[in-house]
């Protein structure tokens, strides 16, 4: 059985809300704020710029953020799981490319969309197609220097991607690190996808170590894994060698999302408890906050002034995690807390 706290933490500040569920928010150096919503609340807005007032315009135009029935990409988004702000000042979007786990890609729909904040233009698209499988919903990424890694929740597995050349490797697919094979819990209670089965995650979260030599992975379920980058970043390593040098790095519960400083912590969403765990690079866990507030904590974003940000997504009360009911309590939050702790400049600007 869960416990849940009871008492609101001061130390948590509301910073925006929201008529629809969130998943992703992210700041750049000059203030500017974007936010990131998946389907779960139906077709509608899947990006946009937050500006004061509580305005949402949507991102980089209404025409990149039209639904449309047959899901084409083509100058649309089909599914954005996530969004960030990279190491190069850019604002990059996560396009799943199929409208939902365990629902068919969509061909030239999981992209890495690049956006250039000088212009808010396309800058780039890189095509992910090559490294997909039929079932892929391509889910977040981190990066590291020249290179993108990127966890597929659908089909498990992850990818790396080459920023410079834009070729994409599928690596570790279907190994046991990447499969969520234990059952996810949130407030107490067993996630069931639409149909009522018990839903399942692959690869979800990852960060990179602040001096780039290690990848930390899982499932939302956990275990938290993590490999050397240098297996990872070279495609002349055979894939039974790469299998050998992952390793079970800590047990971790259902997981909302992850973050990583420049010390090395990691900032894990407890989303059975509503806290949020910090793990020290020597794997010692504490709790930082935990607050009936944080219903589903998701992707989390450490800003330049030494803010943690956590949506408080709800997730777990929308039709996809709660066997087809829905009871999410509208508005939506986003919290920051204050960590005094710096971002890693390989992965933010």
């Amino acid at each position: 059985m869960a416990v849940l706290p009871q008492r609101e933490d001061h130390r948590l500040m509301p910073v925006l809300s929201a008529d629809r569920v969130w998943t992703g928010v992210t700041t750049t150096a000059d203030g500017r704020m974007f936010v990131s919503f998946p389907s779960a609340d139906g077709p509608g807005l899947q990006v946009a710029e937050a500006r004061p007032g509580g305005r949402f315009v949507p991102y980089p135009n209404a025409g990149w953020n039209q639904a449309r029935d047959d899901h084409d990409p083509v100058g649309a988004f089909v599914c954005v799981n996530g969004l960030r702000t990279g190491p190069d000042g850019r604002l990059w979007i996560v396009d799943a490319g199929a409208p939902g786990i365990g629902l068919p890609a969509v061909t030239g729909g999981a992209r890495l969309i690049v956006i250039d904040l000088a212009t808010d233009a396309i800058a780039r698209i890189f095509d992910l197609g090559a490294a997909l499988r039929e079932t892929s919903y391509i889910d977040d990424v981190r990066f590291n220097r020249q290179i993108a890694y990127i966890t597929d929740a659908g089909a498990p597995g992850l990818i790396v991607l080459d920023l410079t050349t834009g070729q994409a490797r599928r690596v570790l697919d279907g190994h046991p690190s990447t499969i969520d094979r234990r059952t996810m819990h949130a407030d107490g209670q067993v996630l069931r996808g639409q149909d009522g089965s018990e839903l399942r995650v692959h690869a979800d979260q990852l960060e990179v170590s602040p001096d780039g030599q290690y990848l930390y992975f899982q499932p939302a379920s956990g275990p938290l894994a993590r490999t050397e980058t240098r297996w990872l970043d070279d495609p002349s390593v055979p894939d039974d060698a790469l299998a050998e040098r992952v390793e079970t790095w800590l047990d971790t519960p259902t997981t909302g999302g992850t973050a990583i400083d420049a010390a090395g912590t990691i900032y894990l969403s407890d989303v059975e408890q509503r806290r949020i765990l910090t793990i020290s690079p020597d794997r010692q866990v504490d709790t930082l906050v935990a607050d009936p507030r944080l219903i589903w904590g998701d992707a989390m974003w450490i800003d330049g002034s030494g803010h943690l940000w956590i949506p408080a997504a709800q997730l777990n009360r929308t039709p996809g995690l709660a066997g087809g009911a829905r009871s999410v309590d509208y508005p939506v939050w986003i919290y920051k807390l204050k960590i005094d702790a710096t971002p890693p400049t390989h992965d933010h600007p």
